[in-house]
């Protein structure tokens, strides 16, 4: 998956390169920079003596030495104050200028913290959407996995009425807190029962009922949309190596979240999301917290992957992607 939200210790991942949330001097820190500096040894400070600092807003690059990581990038993000002075620009051009340097250097995987959330007082919900949205855009141009690292799951928050509004939803619908086990079984089965069952005349009439797959609905979707491939699966955060394989085998099926990501990647309705879900087998269920997330933004029109990965993380639920 493209682009993840993971709760971790990023000192510990083994990817091409980790971001350090440094300040200005380069020469470690409290936070994240102290991490980082204690768990690569004194080779990195030493290196980090011979940069001349960096600027708010930028980012340079040493060697990861006793870190698992192969390089160290270090971005200065910009102290809170309040929010008109420009910390928005700063703190995105950190992201971008680590995200550039890591091409630069040929990195496939990178991890990044929350640049400027921690001591620097950026509000925590307005740096994740600034993170998301500066790596979201790379990440449509370039292939890359990159991990935003939270450290700590009390840390995270999205919007206050987001989160209430989705609660909400997830409370009208959750079919598990209103309805016992066996009221529900009994409510499937008189459903079942009650659905009119039209038999195939013969084998003719039943192959032709034989309807399109996953993979042929998802690339028709596609074409009718007048996307390109690479638009579709980047914008459902999903890896092109795994598209490949759904383009190339008729008879693919994906996972839930994979079928799902296509579904808001290509800007469905909800009547044709569900209709693409099950192509793969799958359907919505009230009594998944997951489905519910995800059918609230497609009922509310927000395909954007990267927020709704942001609510499902803050609800402690699998993400979108492959």
């Amino acid at each position: 998956m493209p682009l993840r939200i993971v709760r971790n210790d990023i000192t510990t991942m083994r990817v091409d390169a980790i971001v350090n949330a440094a300040n200005e001097s380069l020469l470690g820190g409290g936070g994240v920079d102290g991490a980082i500096h204690r768990a690569a040894g004194p080779e990195l400070l030493a290196e980090c003596r011979g940069l001349g600092g960096c600027k708010t807003g930028r980012a340079k690059i040493t060697k990861g030495y006793r870190l698992p990581a192969k390089y160290v990038i270090h971005a200065v993000g910009p102290v809170w104050q309040g929010g008109s002075h420009g910390e928005r620009e700063l703190l995105a051009g950190a992201y971008r200028a680590s995200l550039e340097l890591a091409l630069e250097h040929g990195c496939q995987t990178v991890a990044f913290p929350l640049i400027s959330a921690g001591a620097y007082g950026y509000p925590k919900d307005r740096a994740l959407k600034t993170a998301v949205d500066v790596i979201g855009d790379f990440l449509l141009a370039h292939d890359m996995t990159v991990y935003l690292v939270i450290f700590d799951r009390a840390a995270f928050s999205i919007g206050e009425k987001l989160f209430a509004d989705i609660a909400a939803y997830i409370d009208d619908r959750y079919v598990e807190q209103h309805t016992s086990p066996r009221e529900e079984e009994y409510r499937r089965a008189a459903a079942f029962a009650a659905a009119p069952m039209a038999m195939p005349a013969g084998l003719d009439e039943a192959l032709d009922r034989l309807d399109e797959s996953f993979s042929q609905m998802l690339l028709r979707k596609i074409d009718e949309k007048g996307m390109t491939d690479a638009q579709c699966y980047k914008k459902a955060n999903i890896d092109r190596k795994l598209f490949s394989k759904i383009r190339s085998d008729v008879h693919y099926r994906p996972s839930k979240p994979t079928a799902m990501a296509f579904a808001v990647a290509l800007e469905l309705p909800l009547a044709e999301a569900r209709e693409l879900l099950e192509k793969a087998g799958f359907a919505f269920s009230h009594a998944s917290r997951f489905d519910i997330i995800v059918e609230y933004f497609i009922a509310h029109q927000n395909y954007d992957i990267f927020q709704i990965n942001e609510a499902l993380f803050a609800f402690d639920q699998s993400l979108l992607g492959g």
